[in-house]
């Protein structure tokens, strides 16, 4: 499965007229993960299951899990087993205190995750980055007549590029903390 991002472009000419619009796809492995929110989500759960738990922290716990993303889901569990293995797996505890039919609603989430998206989520360290794509962005210098069609006055028309840049954000990940 590839996640994407994608944005809208089109073409304007001297008029202000625009064309058609394109839409440009930016794919990537697995869909942007928080992974220090996912940390604090763990120990947040951890935290409600921990002792006794009350109706309204099995709730809370419940809607925590079922409010983020599938991958974000699969980073919180691996953190979770990562620091509190020990008071018993994430699966484990989540049946044990929210009960099996709340626990099974959230734990086959899990299933959306790719292998190949779950593999790079079990990474030591997932980091955050935002890289910027170079586009470009074009008019033309001529007034054409209404009905002319695009492709053709872009091919036709003399017109001006200049490079813009679009920032995405997207993770890296790696068994040890990169700089």
């Amino acid at each position: 499965m590839v996640f994407t991002k994608w944005f809208t472009l089109y073409a304007v000419d001297t008029r202000g007229r625009h064309s058609e619009l394109s839409t440009v796809t930016l794919r990537t492995a697995c869909p942007l993960v928080d992974d220090n929110k996912a940390e604090e989500i763990a120990d947040k759960i951890y935290n409600l299951y921990n002792g006794y738990t009350s109706g309204k922290e099995q709730q809370t716990a419940y809607n925590t899990l079922m409010e983020v993303s599938a991958s974000m889901l699969f980073r919180v569990q691996h953190h979770y087993n990562s620091h509190y293995e020990k008071f018993g797996d994430f699966v484990w505890r989540s049946e044990d205190e929210l009960g099996p039919r709340k626990a099974h609603l959230i734990l086959r989430r899990l299933e959306r995750v790719s292998s190949h998206c779950s593999s790079l989520l079990r990474s030591a360290y997932i980091q955050s980055r935002v890289d910027t794509i170079p586009y470009l962005f074009c008019r033309s210098e001529e007034v054409r007549p209404a009905g002319m069609v695009w492709y053709s006055i872009l091919k036709d028309t003399k017109i001006t590029c200049e490079e813009k840049m679009v920032s995405m954000a997207r993770n890296t990940y790696g068994e040890t903390k990169g700089r």
